[in-house]
């Protein structure tokens, strides 16, 4: 009689469903602490990427992306020239300069299209910002 086609001859078959329950436990346990050491507490933001393009003379062009887990009302801005979670009001009436975005001691200015801001330092040089 052939063997019934459900039935496997392999001896490694079974071997997946008999490890131990302890190193089941413990898979689940590691994946859970990876999965919560990779949430941004309430309010914060980090730099995910971080592009520069020095090819041009005279001109830096900087792109980074940021990640945030912001607070009802809030969404992800520029404060201090670092990401971080401003008053959804700023981003949707286009006010940049309200979020703080420029370092003590430079100033702020709107673009005339409202697509972005200056930062000018008191020795004259200018960081002009565009939003995406």
């Amino acid at each position: 009689m052939a063997p019934s086609p459900r039935t496997s001859s392999r001896q490694d078959a079974t071997a997946l469903p008999s490890m131990s329950s302890t190193f089941w436990a413990s898979m689940i346990l590691a994946s859970l602490l990876i999965a919560y050491c990779s949430q941004l507490a309430a309010g914060t933001c980090e730099i995910v990427t971080l592009d520069r393009d020095s090819s041009q003379p005279r001109r830096t062009i900087a792109r980074q992306t940021a990640r945030c887990a912001c607070r009802k009302g809030q969404i992800a801005g520029t404060t201090r020239a670092r990401p971080a979670c401003v008053d959804a009001r700023i981003i949707e009436t286009k006010q940049w300069c309200d979020m703080r975005p420029c370092l003590q001691g430079e100033g702020c200015d709107l673009l005339i299209n409202r697509s972005g801001w200056t930062c000018t330092q008191p020795g004259g040089r200018i960081k002009t910002t565009t939003v995406s």
